[in-house]
């Protein structure tokens, strides 16, 4: 699994012009998933974000997490994570999983969050969404369970 984590002071998600997800301080979890994730990777991958310390402490160092900050996730499914842009000019996108193997995944990515104590919002699954962000900092990192 593949996470872009990026710290945000308000994050939503809109599918049709209606808010289907949305948070103030905490994360915006951008989820991609490869075929060979299984479920040791959603709860090595929900563990490490529900523990990340990325919100200054008084002296200005990374030693808060999300529970210290009572912040919440919006995690969004994003297959173009997967994509590959080495050759030519339109991305290959044959290392995402197929929906039927990635959705039960992100599912449970979600649900062990929350079973972490994290406050958990989605968008929707295979939808064009509409993502709207204010990154904080800006924070921004890159989680890769294969690595």
């Amino acid at each position: 699994m593949r996470a872009v984590v990026q710290r945000v002071s308000e994050a939503s998600v809109t599918v049709d012009g209606r808010t289907v997800g949305a948070i103030g301080r905490g994360f915006l979890v951008l989820l991609g998933v490869t075929h060979v994730d299984g479920e040791a990777e959603a709860v090595w991958l929900a563990r490490k974000i529900a523990g990340l310390r990325i919100f200054e402490d008084e002296a200005g160092k990374f030693n808060r997490s999300l529970a210290d900050e009572d912040g919440a996730v919006l995690v969004v499914s994003q297959f173009t994570l997967y994509g590959d842009a080495r050759k030519g000019r339109r991305p290959s996108f044959t290392e995402a999983a197929r929906p039927e193997h990635a959705e039960p995944l992100c599912d449970l990515f979600v649900d062990l969050l929350r079973a972490e104590g994290v406050a958990v919002e989605t968008g929707i699954f295979g939808a064009m969404m509409a993502v709207h962000l204010v990154n904080d900092g800006p924070v921004t990192l890159l989680l890769d369970t294969a690595e």
